[in-house]
Parts: C-alpha cells; structure tokens; sequence
C-alpha cells in the first residue's frame, strides 16, 4: 500500500478524458513495490487549462507527468527543454521536473521499439510498412527511424491525413538515415506489393477497435507469410481482426498492450532513475492479456 507522507512527491496524468486510464495503477504499483515514496493522480485538464496546470506542477516540485490528448502539442510551449525525438515527433507524453526545470519527452516510440525487441524483433536494418500517420504513428515511426529501420513504407488513406503522412516521411528523410516514403491504403496491389517486401507491418489506426472489431485495413490477406511480424498498437479488443489474420498466416503477432507498458516503463524510468517492475505490472495489470 502507499502510505502519504510529509515527503511524498506526486505526478500524473494531464489530458481530458483521463478517467480510464491504466497509468494511475502502473506507477503507483511501481512505486509502492520499490519503496519510493510518490504517488501517481489523474487530472482531467482540458486545453484551456493547461498552461496554468503546467505551472503548478513546476511551482510545487512534482517529480513530473504524462500528457495524453488533447495536449501533447500544445504543452511543449510551456517547457523548457524537448528531446530530440519528441521533436521530430512533434508531440510531448512525457515531462521530466528537475528542480523547476521542465524537460519533455515522447516515450510513446521508445515503448513501441521496446514492445517490439521484447518479443525478438530489433528493427534496425529492416523493411516496414506502417498503416498511420497520426499521432501513435508519428511517434513508432520517428523511433524506429532513429534505432535504425533501413525503409519505412507509410501508408494512409488518400482523404485523410494525406499531408501529415508526406511531412512525417520528409522530417525522416531529413533527420535520419532512414528512408522513408508515402503509399495509399486505397491501392491495394501497392499495398500487397509493400507487405510482401516488409520484415514487419504495423497497424496504427484505430481500425478494428471496440466497437467496430471485426474491421481491418488488409481486406485481402494473400501478402501475409510466416516471416512476417505483424503489431497492431490496438489494445481493445486485445485480439483484433487484424492479427487473427495474421496468425491465420503463421505470423508473429504483437499486441497493443505491450506498447502501453514499455510507454509507462520508460517515463518511469525518467522520472525515477530506476526500472519499473514490468513482470509485476504485467501480471498484476494486464493479468490474462493475450499478447
């Protein structure tokens, strides 16, 4: 249990809505099996808010605290300091308090390549194809960039998001070794092509999250093979059409859960210098997760 003391410190969640987040009862089982005294709280703080928020975090000494929606952009006028990957990612999860000087960070990439290593694939030198362009795919994509994937295939849908997908794969080219271009989910023999040639394909939409679960970007599976790894970065429903195409094919399938961990593990380790007890968490959290 954590006991309050007069020394506890606390962080914790900005963002609106934050009520169902998982965040809260990773750290604080982190804490309290560490023996370190904070605590972790949850704060609905819409747009409005948020710069004064950020304020009161710096005055008060927090040991630091998550971003989600709808600030992670707009809190990085309020720092100090951004990491190089946040950067290029153009987005803060992650803020750092070290004695009023407040550092952001995007642990949402460092949590994909550690979700990723996690279950045998280290994408340096790989071929990948990325369905995505928003905000979880910026981040894996930026990350994977930085750890070295040789070819990066981004792919969106024409009507949607279609400049956000060319600027991603520009600010690659620009800042990385990676080399990374834009293809269209409406061109399905492009598409086909792309999987076929990819080490790994990543889902990082929301197609085929509750409630619409029988969905799929991969209308035909054909390109599917067992060398292939397949991640989905959605976590509810835990297996989603898209990897029961996939191991349909022999495919090493990740879910969404794991990203969501090694997130939580890396900001953890930012503001505490010390590991999270992933095995703890996974058990005690995700207890009869399928990953």
């Amino acid at each position: 249990m954590i006991q309050i003391t007069g020394h506890t410190r606390f962080g914790g969640l900005l963002g609106s809505p934050v009520a169902h987040s998982l965040s809260p009862a990773m750290h604080n089982l982190s804490f309290a099996a560490l023996n370190i005294d904070a605590v972790y709280l949850a704060f609905d703080v819409t747009g409005e808010r948020l710069k004064e928020t950020v304020r009161v975090f710096r005055d008060l000494n927090t040991y630091g605290f998550n971003v989600t929606m709808p600030g992670k952009k707009h809190v990085m006028e309020y720092l100090d300091e951004v990491s190089r990957s946040a950067r290029l990612i153009g987005a803060v999860n992650t803020v750092v308090n070290e004695n009023g000087k407040l550092i952001g960070y995007n642990t949402d990439g460092t949590g994909y390549t550690s979700a990723l290593r996690e279950h045998g694939f280290d994408p340096k030198g790989k071929e990948v194809t990325l369905v995505g362009a928003g905000g979880a795919a910026c981040a894996a994509a930026v990350q994977m960039a930085l750890d070295g994937v040789k070819t990066l295939h981004i792919v969106n849908r024409k009507s949607r998001s279609a400049d956000a997908a060319y600027a991603l794969a520009q600010r690659i080219n620009q800042a990385t070794s990676c080399r990374a271009d834009v293809a269209f989910l409406e061109d399905a023999q492009t598409l086909a092509d792309l999987i076929s040639g990819s080490d790994l394909l990543t889902n990082a939409t929301p197609i085929g999250m509750a409630p619409e679960t029988e969905a799929s970007f991969l209308k035909d599976p054909s390109p599917l093979r067992s060398s292939l790894v397949v991640s989905d970065m959605v976590y509810n429903p835990r297996m989603t059409k898209l990897r029961r195409q996939a191991m349909e094919a022999g495919c090493k399938t990740i879910g969404g859960t794991s990203m969501l961990l090694w997130q939580g593990a890396e900001a953890f380790r930012l503001w505490t210098g010390k590991q999270m007890p992933v095995a703890l968490v996974r058990e005690r959290i995700f207890s009869g997760e399928d990953e």
